[in-house]
């Protein structure tokens, strides 16, 4: 009995891993990717998980994170000049537009807009120094042993940088908040600044979202240092998948969907 069901489980293994082509994925041009199996727990396919590289606006998962534990997302935020002074993507906000704290992250994950994340900096941490100081003791916290953060929107600096392990720390730490996941799959959202009712839109720059109907979130990001980064989630019957992806040179929407098509059928 005890051969026969090792044999099942010898099988099963290798079934699940089976998913996955190696192969082909061997030779992407992609400096990193990392493939989990969230229902099974099962690292699928790594390449360079623990290069330290740039994570573009890949780090504003983690300055949303921080906004939404800390809870009140129906405050509102005045902005002010520092806020606004950001490069694209932005949202466009002026000084004195007064804008809801929920709405503020909906901008950062859905549009990535650099001046909703700083807001949330601001306002959270009370200056932007702080909540970078705020960002990394949450990093050491969930275990991110190799990743610092310099700010809060994701751009390129000798001192901002992660390893691909440690994004998908982050994420796997951040899909456990029910608010996170219901921001990180939203494809487009309308909202408005209290004070003044300029309108103010957000449309994702995760094209998964609206070209595969099992994809759930969860943030796009690209810098010309960085490349293009992506952490996508697809859940199917009951399968569950996480990506991370950096730095890839081809098309990363194909190459997620077909990765997702390949362990979620399986």
């Amino acid at each position: 009995m005890i051969k026969i069901l090792a044999s099942l489980c010898l099988i099963g293994s290798v079934s699940l891993f089976a998913a996955i082509d190696k192969k082909e994925l061997n030779n992407l041009d992609v400096e990193a990717l990392l493939v989990k199996d969230m229902t099974s727990k099962q690292m699928l396919y790594a390449k360079e998980p623990f290069k330290e590289l740039h994570p573009a606006s890949l780090t504003k998962v983690m300055t949303v994170l921080l906004a939404i534990e800390q809870g009140n997302l129906n405050r509102s935020v005045t902005i002010t000049r520092e806020m606004t002074q950001v490069e694209p993507t932005i949202a466009g906000y002026k000084r004195g537009d007064v804008i809801r704290m929920e709405d503020l992250c909906k901008a950062a994950m859905i549009k990535s807009d650099n001046d909703a994340a700083k807001a949330i900096a601001i306002a959270i941490g009370g200056t932007e120094e702080h909540f970078v100081e705020m960002m990394n003791a949450k990093a050491k916290k969930i275990g991110m042993g190799h990743t610092r953060f310099a700010n809060p929107c994701g751009y390129d600096n000798k001192e901002h940088y992660s390893t691909p392990k440690d994004l998908l720390k982050m994420t796997e730490y951040a899909i456990k908040n029910k608010k996170f996941n219901e921001i990180s799959r939203i494809d487009k959202y309308t909202y408005y600044s209290l004070n003044t009712h300029r309108e103010f839109f957000a449309y994702t720059h995760n094209r998964l979202l609206t070209r595969y109907e099992y994809a759930v979130g969860v943030k796009t990001g690209y810098t010309a240092k960085a490349g293009a980064c992506l952490i996508a989630r697809a859940k199917k019957d009951g399968h569950d998948c996480v990506i991370v992806m950096m730095n890839a040179k081809g098309d990363r929407w194909k190459t997620a969907k077909n990765i997702f098509e390949q362990v979620l059928s399986s």
